[in-house]
């Protein structure tokens, strides 16, 4: 039984130009919160959940809308094409009120020059600011005007942290920045037009993206028997990052994320990530012929097993058993503890890094990406031979030893030995990513993949939206050691739950048919 990578690819292109939009919004829209419009930490980061609070809602919605479409160019294609262009619709349209809000404070913009620096000093000597550390300071108590004046991107300063070591530290982060978004926030605040707009066509583009998510990652079932789903699901994995790798590489080339760059526009940027969401988009169109390939699967599925064929062409759906239906519980209980743990790792690592072992977080985050990447299409092949649930334990087994191990860290511990427990993390979590969907999606009928796709994701979403601030909790009201006992927990109780899960793992049955797997056409 072989899998049709061609043809995988090409369904992938659609995955390739989510996380190719997912990479550039994370980049950027953090940063024009808090540069531009002056919001504070609190009021960006609840503007940056809004993703994860519209996805409990709208993917499970699109996934079954989706489910009903009948068009002459399938189920999800419909849906793929008209979000994907009004998506770059509305990220064009963000460039421009974006572009408004630089106008608004052109007078605060300019990096390294004095007179600048001068206005800013003016208007906000005597206020209250606080620096990304928490500490309050006032300018006048640190700084005359001329000495602030002078101060550019590069002025520097050592001291010593809390671990007695001497360190380098930027004074144009500490006190320049966060005195610039202060001008930047009574500008908004004088005016709030603009932000209210900015948020506005957030939001229409926050649900564009939604209305196609599902649909997206819902056609690889639609068109892979479910033996090769696993497979098929690396590859879909493969084609995202190649999407985020490429837009990441971009705002390297262009230095997007440097701190003399905070006030750039970013209507070029947009206009090239645009251009190369509607050229994949074009590549989909042109390559992926969904009904055909869906009938194929149908037909490729009826002779694997005869006995149990694909309703879906009939447009019928299947009713879950009451083991099926406890399968399917356990399933998401495991894919919202898992998750619980893993994002409460990388959405904290890096404060947790800093602050606990005196770290830099990101070459532990990157070598645990690229080890995740490598592993995506080996961990496919394993579970076509042992199994998904089998598979997926060992991942869960191996995330657990990587946090558990963790917990044990300190600042004099080797920096090799934590890149060695996050690049076992990242294997862990390609293991259990890789497998996780394709278990959902073969307890449904293809009449209902959309509905159950949408299952997935609210299990996912919830999870990432609430554990952030649960962990943080505990590390504001316990102590920051608290982090990696806290994903281990979750962690290991994902194993407990997993035992239960009876369902969802297909593996061949028997070699009848098989010639017409293989024999697919292009």
């Amino acid at each position: 039984m072989k899998l049709n990578y061609k043809r995988t690819i090409l369904v992938g292109f659609a995955f390739f130009l989510i996380c190719a939009f997912w990479q550039i919004y994370d980049v950027t829209i953090a940063m024009t919160l808090t540069s531009k419009f002056g919001l504070s930490q609190t009021a960006s980061g609840v503007v940056m959940a809004l993703d994860n609070i519209l996805a409990l809602f709208l993917l499970p919605l699109f996934g079954t809308l989706s489910d009903k479409k009948v068009s002459k160019s399938g189920r999800r294609t419909p849906f793929i094409r008209t979000g994907t262009v009004l998506a770059v619709v509305f990220l064009l349209a963000l460039s421009f009120v974006d572009n408004a809000q630089l106008k608004k404070i052109e007078r605060y913009s300019a990096v390294n020059d004095p007179a600048t620096m001068e206005l800013i000093y003016d208007e906000q000597k005597d206020a209250v600011l606080h620096t990304p550390e928490g500490v309050e300071y006032k300018l006048s108590d640190l700084y005359t005007r001329e000495e602030f004046a002078k101060l550019t991107t590069d002025s520097k300063t050592t001291e010593l942290n809390k671990f007695g070591r001497e360190v380098e530290v930027n004074l144009y982060t500490r006190h320049v920045v966060p005195a610039r978004q202060a001008c930047a926030a009574a500008v908004t605040a004088e005016n709030p037009a603009v932000v209210i707009v900015f948020l506005c066509v957030l939001l229409a583009l926050l649900v564009s993206m939604a209305t196609f998510r599902t649909p997206a990652v819902a056609l690889m079932p639609d068109v892979t028997v479910k033996p090769l789903r696993s497979k098929a699901n690396a590859v879909i994995n493969l084609m995202g990052n190649a999407g985020g790798i490429i837009v990441l590489a971009l705002g390297s080339v262009l230095a997007i994320s440097k701190v003399k760059n905070a006030y750039m526009s970013y209507t070029g940027v947009y206009a090239i990530v645009g251009a190369i969401m509607l050229a994949a988009l074009v590549i989909f169109l042109l390559t992926v012929k969904e009904p055909k390939w869906a009938a194929e699967m149908q037909q490729a599925s009826a002779a694997l097993e005869p006995e149990k064929e694909e309703p879906a062409a009939a447009g019928e759906k299947k009713k879950l058993s009451k083991a099926e239906l406890c399968s399917l519980i356990f399933l998401l209980a495991s894919i919202v503890l898992w998750f619980f743990g893993y994002n409460a790792v990388t959405s904290k690592y890096t404060v947790y890094a800093q602050n606990v072992l005196d770290k830099d977080a990101t070459t532990t985050l990157l070598l645990a990406n690229v080890a995740a990447i490598v592993a995506y299409l080996p961990v496919g092949m394993v579970a076509s031979k042992i199994g998904r649930k089998k598979t997926i334990m060992a991942g869960v087994v191996m995330l657990f030893t990587a946090f558990f191990a963790a917990c044990f860290m300190t600042a004099s511990s080797p920096n090799w030995l934590m890149s060695c427990m996050f690049c076992l993390a990242g294997v862990a979590w390609a293991t259990i990513n890789v497998n996780s969907f394709p278990m959902v999606v073969e307890m449904c009928s293809g009449a209902d993949v959309g509905k159950y796709t949408g299952f997935y994701y609210t299990a996912s979403m919830a999870a990432q939206s609430l554990t952030p601030t649960i962990s943080g909790i505990f590390m504001d009201r316990i102590a920051m050691t608290t982090l990696f006992p806290y994903a281990s927990v979750f962690v290991g109780l994902a194993f407990v739950t997993m035992i239960f899960v009876k369902h969802g793992d297909s593996r061949p049955q028997a070699k009848k048919g098989l010639e017409a797997l293989e024999d697919m056409e292009d």
